[in-house]
Parts: structure tokens; C-alpha cells; sequence
């Protein structure tokens, strides 16, 4: 197995293009995290693949300068080795950036509670119910959103692409802090219970 590219190359392989690239990448890996005694068939093992792959990627590596075989079972990645994991690493830190960022941070996805039936897809009203969100089928709410994941009634279901504003009855909320014992003086218990007392729900 000829290796895929010169360690100079500027470009080098991009692990996500092929799965050679990448099981080329997770082998490389592996060695510098057992260096310098090797086991290939713990590597197998971990990235799942046959103890032959793994011989002929670790000859390929070698032949292309990215480790340097010491002995029977001892190998050390080299200069060029490391650089080229740090350089496919930080492009795939990059990549993971971006889409936790631009991709899935732009989906804003809420859950409700399903009022019927709900497919993905639905176009669904949202109504604020005990202080719980639902989503009625659409009619006569005033903020409307798309079903992500769909459920049945009183099932939790996904929800985004929302318009308008959900309509509901401003409440009061108390906050009793309960520092640990080591941290200050704890509130009184009656301070406590005449809260709980006089809240129409508790939550600790």
C-alpha cells in the first residue's frame, strides 16, 4: 500500500473525505498514544478493523515517513508524523467549530408537549399551559412552529421555525438559596416551609 501523499504536502489527506484517509488518521493516532511498544491488534480492536489493515497502514506510514519503526512491535511516530496529526487535527477541530456554531447553533429547536397526534413536519400552534409549553394543532395561537420530532398526545416533541410570541399570564417565583453547611448559616426550616406553603409549586 503506497502512502497517499508526501508529509510535505500542504494539503494532505482530509480524514473526513474517505475512510482510508480517516482509518489512516485514527491509526496514527493510536501508535503515538502506545509508542513505543505497539500492540496492532489492540489497535484493530479499538478502531475496528482486521490486525492485516492495520499492519498494511502502519507499512504505509512508515513508507511515508510518519513513523519509524524501532524493532518487532516498537514503533515512534516522527517529526513529520506529529505535525501531520496536529495539522488534520486542528482542520477537523475547525470543522467540528462550524458546525457546532454556524450549523447547529442556527437550529433552534424547543420541546413541547403534544396536545394530538404529531408528525414531523406539522404546522402547530404553541400555548403555555400550567407554566408547561404545549403545541395544539395550528389555529388560533399566536406563535406557530414546525414539528421536528413527532409524538403522540402528551408525548414531548421537537419544535422550531417559530413566529409570534407565546401567549401566557405573568407569575411570581421565589428563591430560597441553601448554601451547603460549610458555606454560611442555612435558612431557617419554618422560613422554608411557610414558602413552600404559600407557592403553588415547589421545586428543589
Amino acid at each position: 500500500m503506497a502512502p497517499s501523499e508526501d508529509p510535505d504536502e500542504s494539503t494532505g489527506p482530509r480524514v473526513l473525505d474517505n475512510r482510508r484517509d480517516a482509518t489512516r488518521y485514527r491509526v496514527l493516532v493510536e501508535i503515538a498514544a502506545r509508542q513505543p511498544a505497539v500492540s496492532q491488534e489492540e489497535i484493530a480492536d479499538v478502531i475496528g478493523v482486521t490486525s492485516q489493515a492495520v499492519s498494511d497502514y502502519v507499512r504505509d506510514l512508515v513508507d511515508g515517513g510518519f513513523v519509524e519503526k524501532r524493532g518487532r512491535g516498537r514503533y515512534e511516530v516522527t517529526k513529520e508524523g506529529v505535525d501531520w496529526i496536529i495539522t488534520r487535527t486542528d482542520a477537523l477541530s475547525e470543522f467540528v467549530s462550524r458546525v457546532s456554531d454556524d450549523v447547529l447553533g442556527s437550529v433552534d429547536v424547543d420541546a413541547a408537549v403534544a396536545t394530538d397526534a404529531l408528525e414531523e413536519g406539522d404546522d402547530v400552534g404553541l400555548e403555555m399551559r400550567d407554566g408547561v409549553l404545549h403545541a395544539v394543532p395550528e389555529g388560533g395561537s399566536a406563535a406557530t412552529a414546525v414539528v421536528v420530532t413527532g409524538g403522540e398526545p402528551g408525548e414531548a416533541v421537537g419544535v422550531t421555525d417559530f413566529e409570534g410570541v407565546v401567549e401566557y399570564d405573568p407569575g411570581v417565583v421565589t428563591v430560597v438559596p441553601v448554601p451547603a453547611v460549610t458555606e454560611g448559616d442555612p435558612p431557617s426550616p419554618d422560613v422554608i416551609r411557610d414558602r413552600a406553603t404559600e407557592a403553588d409549586l415547589v421545586a428543589v
